[in-house]
């Protein structure tokens, strides 16, 4: 119903677009220099007044209209299902939906709840209804208004401006206070967890087990939240990863920028890129059923103990996830360099090796480096190929035949299934967000600051 509304109100838009440009005209006796702005702003101004104002009473009242028809609804029940605490207001409130949608329900519906559900429906009925109504109206009134205005000293491409202009501020407040948001709420969490476990032992301590008992007499009820273990998993597997992303990753931007032929660079670099639209859960399955098998296997020849989980296999496969990181970005900045140094390189003598490694590589360091960095913050907020491939141990070693886990992988282990969020346990999830949120904020920082340094630096 909404969505068909929504489609007539993109279609009236569209047609007020043509029959603003077709007023345009005919207001400028069909010669377009005697208007302010081109026809198609005026089109475009006739398509806003139309789509706009119904649009935002549309958001307003399909956001609005829920919550009013069950207020409703409730304020028509009997006082014994009225006057229930909140709790199982819920519940009924939940059977009611589930009731009016066609879904099962949690008991038998009683003669008062098909009452209920039948008020619902009727609300909803009249409220789409009304909706319909409310909308085409705003949607005619505001074509007529648009046509009626349009001149040819009317300002339309400085209205239309300014419309999109507000947009853009909106959405760019939208996402600032959404990011201060996530970021409050992160704090104020962990704020609420280091009341309970000291910042000092959560930061250095040794030893990670977060299973706290139920009651104070079972065993474990304390915890511990040494995230030591967590932090050197995680530089571990990152660390592992880029061994093998940079090398692979620097040196086929090499040889797409300086050696390839424009036939096989138009081919082999939408190639590489794809290894960053795989979804990872796929990397994941070809980490633990062919990587970490073959990695045991040569382990076991050579007479090692390779875990079945193991850091070197989820290393492996990350690195391989983000060698277009690497390659992509340090591609463009050694083609940015500008082509003067190359030939007066050649100039005096230089071969193309040289050239490379004495002034384009210096040349686009910062942009390099730049790029590593960003790949580094991938490579530790990355999820699913440590779950599957490294395991969950939160051991504190340096051997990448071992099993260990990193802060993504806990974060998602101490929020799966049903949490109460006032016990350490919980709580630690969002102590180990904050710190992977500061540590990825800085590799981020730092790479900006050079990637615009290496900017100043040529354009």
């Amino acid at each position: 119903m909404q969505s068909f509304l929504l489609l007539t109100l993109l279609l009236l838009s569209i047609g007020g677009y043509y029959m603003g440009r077709k007023r345009a005209f005919a207001v400028a006796g069909g010669h377009i220099r005697n208007l302010h702005s081109l026809p198609s702003f005026y089109g475009s101004y006739t398509a806003l007044w139309c789509g706009l104002p119904a649009l935002i009473v549309f958001a307003l009242w399909a956001t609005l209209q829920p919550s009013v028809i069950i207020d409703l609804v409730v304020a028509g029940m009997p006082p014994e299902l009225r006057n229930l605490p909140p709790d199982r207001l819920n519940l009924i409130v939940n059977d009611l939906k589930n009731l009016v949608g066609g879904n099962i329900v949690s008991s038998t519906p009683d003669p008062a709840m098909l009452e209920a559900a039948n008020h619902y429906r009727n609300l909803r009925v009249i409220g789409n209804a009304s909706l319909w109504v409310v909308v085409m109206t705003l949607a005619i009134a505001g074509v007529t208004y648009a046509w009626r205005t349009i001149s040819p000293t009317l300002r339309a491409r400085n209205r239309v401006e300014q419309v999109v202009n507000l947009f853009l501020i909106v959405s760019s407040t939208v996402a600032i206070f959404t990011t201060v948001g996530i970021v409050l709420s992160v704090v104020f969490e962990s704020l609420l967890f280091f009341r309970q476990i000291p910042i000092t032992e959560f930061l250095f301590g040794l030893q990670w087990s977060p299973q706290t008992a139920l009651r104070a007499d079972q065993v474990g009820s304390s915890g511990a939240f040494g995230a030591v273990p967590l932090f050197a998993g995680t530089l571990l597997i990152s660390g592992i990863a880029m061994l093998v992303a940079v090398p692979i990753g620097l040196m086929s931007a090499l040889y797409l920028s300086e050696y390839a032929t424009p036939r096989f660079r138009a081919v082999a670099k939408p190639a590489l890129e794809v290894l960053a639209g795989i979804p990872t859960v796929v990397y994941g399955f070809f980490a633990a059923l062919t990587v970490a098998p073959l990695i045991r296997e040569l382990g076991a020849a050579l007479g090692l103990h390779v875990a079945s989980e193991s850091a070197l296999a989820a290393g492996l496969v990350m690195g391989i996830m983000i060698i277009p990181f690497v390659s992509s970005l340090s591609d463009d900045v050694i083609n940015a360099v500008p082509q003067s140094m190359r030939d007066g390189s050649y100039a005096l003598g230089a071969t193309k090796s040289e050239t490379i490694t004495r002034v384009l590589l210096p040349a686009a360091l910062p942009g390099i480096v730049g790029s590593i960095l960003l790949a580094v913050s991938r490579a530790i907020g990355e999820t699913m190929i440590v779950v599957m491939a490294a395991g969950l141990s939160a051991n504190l070693t340096a051997n990448p035949l071992a099993a260990v886990t990193t802060v993504t992988v806990q974060i998602v282990t101490l929020l799966t299934g049903d949490q109460e969020f006032d016990s350490p346990k919980t709580l630690a999830a969002f102590a180990l967000g904050l710190v992977l949120f500061v540590v990825t904020l800085i590799l981020n920082i730092i790479a900006l600051r050079v990637v615009r340094k290496y900017r100043e630096q040529y354009e």
